[in-house]
């Protein structure tokens, strides 16, 4: 449909390009000329799928009629361009696809019509894992080690490559999936041949990855969903919304010497954290823009989940164009992406209007200062200075001993002091600075007159470069930078995501033998942008996010307890004391590595044949067929559970009759704090279920790793080594209690034993409940255990949209209600209670209140109402189908 008569041509270059011009409907609705960009390229999406259905005129008048400072409650239905998938997320998304095919077969269907239909690219970077360390044979060593252990993966992936359409993997090694889709993949116009007419359209995505956003700094939208979000899309349908509040921040001024872009993003988001932005699009613009590369965009870009909003945007212009052609892009379509842009007014320049913005927010480059964020959340930044004071601080209440305690180890013909705030782990990791040539190279910089001067890295410190793709490789080698960082200990280790992700490895057996015995609070520092709880390294209680060059630093220094503004980082040869400003490079220098090391024919070499990998991955051997042949014996990859015996049409809703509580938590619990991706702790029930097939502890691999197999992840939901569930006070880790019997054990065998009695359970938490990570078997683990509900005073966007698509209730308190506190502000419950939920099976609408009783033992009764977090229309009947893709398969079988 064309209600808006804005279907047209676009000729460059020689070739027409059908588009949805945005003028005509500027004309005709002239507020949607000062739109926010962001909300332009909504707007574009809903008139080129305008069909008086799905999409209607009234929905493009929701957005071209936007009013920046009401509450969302236009529902409108965005189809994206592409998905992105990262092979943790990945491989239970094709599982679920490839058993998706074998149930629409036995419902009539045919099993072939389950394909992508948006392309649909598949990262491996998510499970290499730094086993080898500070040693030139380290990225082969732990490449075989990662090959070892997810062949079964890999085969699976490949086997998914062949057997759907529009559907591509890239290989392991080649660098994180972020990266990749910024150096390569992102095309910020998207060209695709409909029935022989070429289409030209904006570049839009969503991924299983929280970090997707990154792309943001390319003038691309998109952003993390689930996994089972992800599927939906690729599977056709429509990720509903509402049009979003979009926050405007206002750069200007210029960064100071000394300042890296990692400081400005920990600065952004302890901003944007405390503002509030959560489920808004943030919006940057202003003369500031100009002092920004595209890799510092991309910095700020990715770190959106953590400042909390659903992405932090950056129109095109220049830069995006500069960046294009300099990546390698042709440039034809560089060409393309410059006149749609200015046809478009989707082009940012000086004479641009200033949009229209929910509210704005002013920031001055200039008054950014060297930071760091920790030592538990990415948004408490900590200003250099202050290391030492916030370090002491948060030391106090984690101590089992004294302070000032030290143990000798000993390393082979070593031997060391190590105390509590020694640094174990130094990591240049992750896709937030790995990015971004100017810290890297300010980072191999810093080693470099490290090395000249005489310092080395402390020797209980393992480090680590994880570089974001094979680019960066090159130039650091091209600086001259290289040896110097691995002088240091700072070889590459491989390419994909790391530390960040959990994938630390483990410490070297005297340090984890000294912090375990001893009770020693350590850290780690590394330029990642997670650094929750548990998440980095089982025997590491704190950590620290810093820029590349800091990383270093710390590894020369050793610990975290010190002031490196005035303290010095070790002694040189000469036996002087060196501090951080004697090493610390210039913006000049860095900008001067950067424009004689970093070429457009690293790009273009590194991702020339980026689909063969390399002889491992061509020597898979990879089986045929439309339909997975499962391995019943496998640990990996198992046909998951979620299809079994679905009837064509849903049972009716039920109310949620005498649960019981398995958890009650606080605060910020993150998605992995429900479902962890690193270490399978020993005598944990997923370790007992690898022991018992015969899998050896040095094979367990990872929780990230076995997502393929819902028999590990079930088990491992709430198995957060760090989680404390208020049930079983002053215990730490996945533990419950089954009542009324008072029987302990972990919160699976629990949930088991409530199973036995097919009772209902909950889980009650408070405010940003499901914070970080878009993973979807934070989601489904719940499921699988058999909890109705989640009670909590307010949900992170993501996890409450995979609770709703996986058929789990997200319940939320009214605003300043504390379930456990004592009343007039809190409900005083225990969670020794039975509840019950009504009003769902008189059926559901969107945010539909519901009434709850709990019934204490001596029979008190507590009433209150919750707000059911289902929020629109669509969402609703995911939720009566059980599920999004249980919607979907009974869609694709009636027709």
């Amino acid at each position: 449909m064309d209600s808006f008569g804005t279907l047209g041509t676009l000729d460059v270059s020689g070739k027409s390009f059908t588009i949805r011009r945005l003028k005509p409907l500027y004309d005709q609705v002239p507020a949607a000329a000062t739109l926010p960009f962001s909300l332009k390229v909504l707007l574009e999406n809903l008139l080129r799928f305008e069909d008086g259905r799905v999409v209607k005129k009234e929905h493009v008048l929701s957005v071209a009629n936007w009013d920046p400072k009401a509450n969302p409650e236009n529902e409108i239905n965005f189809y994206p361009a592409r998905v992105l998938l990262q092979d943790f997320t990945g491989v239970p998304a094709v599982a679920d696809l490839a058993a998706m095919r074998e149930a629409l077969v036995r419902m009539g269907g045919k099993g072939d019509r389950i394909n992508p239909l948006q392309p649909a690219d598949l990262v491996i970077d998510h499970s290499i894992q730094v086993d080898h360390f500070a040693s030139p044979l380290a990225p082969k060593q732990n490449v075989d080690l990662e090959y070892e252990r997810n062949t079964e993966r890999y085969v699976f992936l490949r086997w998914g490559q062949s057997a759907f359409q529009d559907f591509s993997v890239v290989p392991p090694g080649t660098g994180i999936c972020h990266q990749v889709n910024l150096e390569y993949l992102a095309k910020t116009v998207f060209v695709r041949e409909v029935e022989g007419v070429l289409q030209a359209y904006p570049d839009t995505l969503v991924g299983t990855d929280s970090h997707t956003t990154m792309v943001n700094g390319l003038g691309v939208l998109g952003w993390g969903v689930g996994g089972i979000e992800a599927e939906a899309a690729m599977l056709g349908q429509p990720c509903t919304m509402l049009v979003p509040q979009v926050v405007g921040m206002k750069l200007f001024g210029t960064p100071k010497e000394g300042t890296t872009a990692t400081d400005l993003v920990l600065t952004i988001t302890q901003i944007l954290r405390k503002k509030g932005v959560v489920g808004k699009f943030v919006e940057f613009y202003g003369p500031g823009l100009d002092a920004l590369s595209l890799p510092d965009r991309a910095t700020i870009a990715n770190m959106a989940p953590e400042y909390g909003a659903t992405m932090g945007f950056f129109p095109i212009d220049a830069e995006t164009l500069a960046y294009l052609r300099f990546s390698g892009r042709p440039e034809d379509h560089v060409k393309l992406v410059e006149a749609y842009a200015k046809e478009q007014g989707l082009f940012y320049d000086d004479k641009s209007k200033e949009p229209r913005f929910s509210e704005t927010l002013e920031l001055d480059l200039g008054s950014i200062v060297p930071s760091l964020a920790g030592p538990k959340r990415p948004q408490d930044r900590v200003v250099l200075g202050d290391m030492q004071k916030v370090y002491r601080e948060s030391l106090a209440p984690m101590l089992k001993n004294d302070a000032a305690t030290k143990v000798t180890v000993k390393d082979g013909a070593t031997s060391f002091d190590v105390g509590h705030g020694a640094v174990t782990i130094a990591a240049i990791t992750s896709c937030t600075n790995t990015s971004n040539p100017a810290v890297l190279l300010a980072a191999g910089l810093l080693a470099k007159k490290a090395v000249e001067k005489g310092l080395t890295s402390k020797p209980w410190v393992k480090t680590s470069l994880a570089p974001g793709s094979k680019v960066v490789t090159e130039y650091l080698r091209d600086a001259g930078l290289t040896p110097y960082l691995e002088k240091l200990g700072f070889d590459t280790v491989g390419y994909g995501c790391t530390t960040c992700i959990g994938n630390s490895g483990p410490l070297p057996a005297p340090v984890a033998e000294a912090v375990e015995k001893s009770d020693l609070v350590v850290a780690s520092v590394l330029s990642g942008n997670r650094n929750f709880e548990g998440r980095v390294n089982p025997l590491v209680r704190m950590n620290f996010l810093a820029s590349p060059p800091l990383v270093v630093a710390f590894a020369l220094r050793g610990d975290v307890d010190a002031d490196l503004t005035t303290e010095p980082l070790g002694q040189g040869t000469d036996g002087k004391d060196v501090f951080l400003k004697d090493i610390w490079p210039t913006n000049a220098e860095v900008q001067q590595a950067i424009r004689t090391a970093v070429k457009p024919e690293q790009f273009t070499s590194q991702y020339g044949a980026v689909a063969a990998g390399d002889e491992n991955w061509r020597a898979l051997a990879v089986p045929a067929g439309q339909t997975f042949a499962w391995d019943e014996k496998s640990t990996y990859v198992r046909r998951p559970p979620f299809f079994d015996d679905l009837a064509p049409t849903p049972a009716a809703l039920t109310d949620v009759e005498g649960a019981r509580v398995l958890a009650i938590l606080g605060d910020s619990i993150t998605t992995d704090h429900i479902s962890p991706a690193g270490n399978i702790a020993k005598g944990s029930p997923a370790a007992a279920y690898l022991e018992s097939h015969g899998v050896a502890r040095k094979d367990w691999n990872s929780y990230g790793a076995r997502r393929g197999n819902h028999e590990v992840m079930v088990r491992g939901t709430f198995a957060n080594i760090r989680l404390k569930n208020a049930l079983l006070p002053g215990t730490e880790g996945g533990v419950s209690v089954h009542l009324p019997s008072g029987t302990q054990g972990s919160i699976y065998d629990v949930a088991m034993k409530y199973a036995e009695t097919a009772t209902p359970l909950v889980v009650i938490a408070g405010a940003e409940y499901g914070t970080g990570s878009s993973r979807d078997w934070a989601a489904k683990g719940t499921k699988l255990l058999g909890i109705r509900a989640v009670i909590a005073k307010s949900f992170e966007r993501i996890h409450r949209s995979n609770l709703v698509g996986m058929g789990v209730l997200p319940l939320e308190l009214d605003a300043g209600i504390d379930a456990t506190a004592a009343a007039p502000l809190g409900l005083g419950l225990t969670g020794q209670e039975t509840f019950t939920i009504r009003g769902v099976a008189a059926g559901l609408s969107p945010k539909k209140r519901l009434d709850v009783t709990a019934t204490a033992a001596d029979g008190k009764v507590t009433t209150f109402q919750v707000t059911a977090r289902i929020d629109t229309p669509n969402e609703v009947d995911y939720f009566v189908h059980g599920g999004i893709l249980q919607y979907v398969l009974r869609q694709l079988a009636k027709g």
